[in-house]
């Protein structure tokens, strides 16, 4: 049999989870027929979906198992906390969950069903069935129009990780969207760098002053973006550890006089990620700055030795 598409697919695991979940255990036989899917595709499915999870994969995969042709479905910790979604994530949810809907054995009353009319009605959608989006946030109108303006601003800011609010200076050069956020690409007077923050994590704004700082001619967005509040770290790293560049968002990468090497200039979201990063990377990388970090691999790699040498 030919293989499905990965978008097919995904719509029949998004009706089919559910409907296992409410149950518990069920009959390979009886889902099959439910959902129209031939046994040997079914259980391709399932065994993909109890690879799936959330970081550090350990309590945080989908409970899914088959024994004796009996499908064993457990709720995960992952599905039992409220999700946050902004309204570009929640319509797209949407959208992909009425689209799951229309599959054969799809239950309107079912778990799925259920659920997606909460998050229609959230977003405010009315008995004709249209969705009312909300007008924009004032914080969102605010940074635009410092951007148009040209007007210094300070924001109360919420870095992830970094403990209370704090609050800062920007001058805003542009406001855009991403992979279903908005940022703001500003100059920052605490770093003297222009960085990119999350909209979302500005708490309060309030006009301070004209800009003096001056936007570039065509302001770079790419499709990742690593929270410009984030300490950074520069790194030289060896040809085997490359994957870092393509792995998570830099900032900015540049060949070393070296064979091989390249510097690297990346966001760091807390001092425990660094040491698991330089852990991996071991002989491949050395770290350039801040001096701060220099030690932070090798102290972290001989107290994972001396937790398995066998005690005297």
């Amino acid at each position: 049999m030919a293989q499905q598409p990965a978008t097919e697919r995904l719509r029949r695991l998004l009706i089919i989870l559910p409907w296992l979940m409410e149950r518990g255990e069920v009959a390979v036989s009886e889902v099959a027929e439910r959902f129209r899917i031939d046994e040997s595709s079914l259980i391709r499915d399932l065994e993909l979906v109890s690879l799936c999870g959330l970081p550090p994969y350990v309590d945080e995969l989908v409970d899914v198992f088959i024994d004796e042709g009996t499908i064993f479905v457990g709720v995960p910790r992952l599905f039992t906390r409220p999700l946050t979604l902004n309204q570009v994530e929640a319509f797209e949810l949407l959208a992909a969950g009425r689209a799951a809907m229309q599959l054969p054995g799809a239950d309107p009353d079912g778990p799925l069903g259920r659920g997606l009319r909460k998050l229609a009605q959230g977003l405010g959608e009315d008995d004709t069935g249209v969705l009312v989006i909300q007008p924009t946030p004032e914080t969102m109108k605010a940074l635009s129009d410092a951007a148009k303006m040209r007007r210094r601003v300070q924001v109360l800011y919420d870095s992830h990780g970094d403990g209370e609010p704090s609050t800062r200076e920007i001058e805003p050069h542009q406001v855009f969207s991403s992979k279903g956020r908005w940022y703001v690409n500003a100059f920052d007077s605490r770093t003297n760098e222009v960085r990119t923050f999350r909209v979302d994590r500005v708490l309060s704004s309030s006009d301070v002053g004209a800009a003096s700082s001056q936007p570039s001619s065509a302001a770079a967005v790419d499709d990742w973006f690593a929270d410009g509040a984030l300490e950074r770290v520069t790194l030289d790293i060896g040809p085997r550890g490359r994957w870092v560049t393509e792995r998570y968002p830099v900032d900015e990468v540049s060949d070393v006089e070296e064979n091989g090497w390249v510097r690297v200039r990346l966001a760091v979201s807390n001092d425990r990620w660094l040491e698991r990063l330089l852990v991996r990377l071991g002989p491949h990388v050395r770290v350039v700055e801040p001096t701060r970090f220099a030690t932070l691999g090798s102290t972290a790699a001989r107290r994972v030795l001396e937790r398995y040498q066998p005690s005297a």
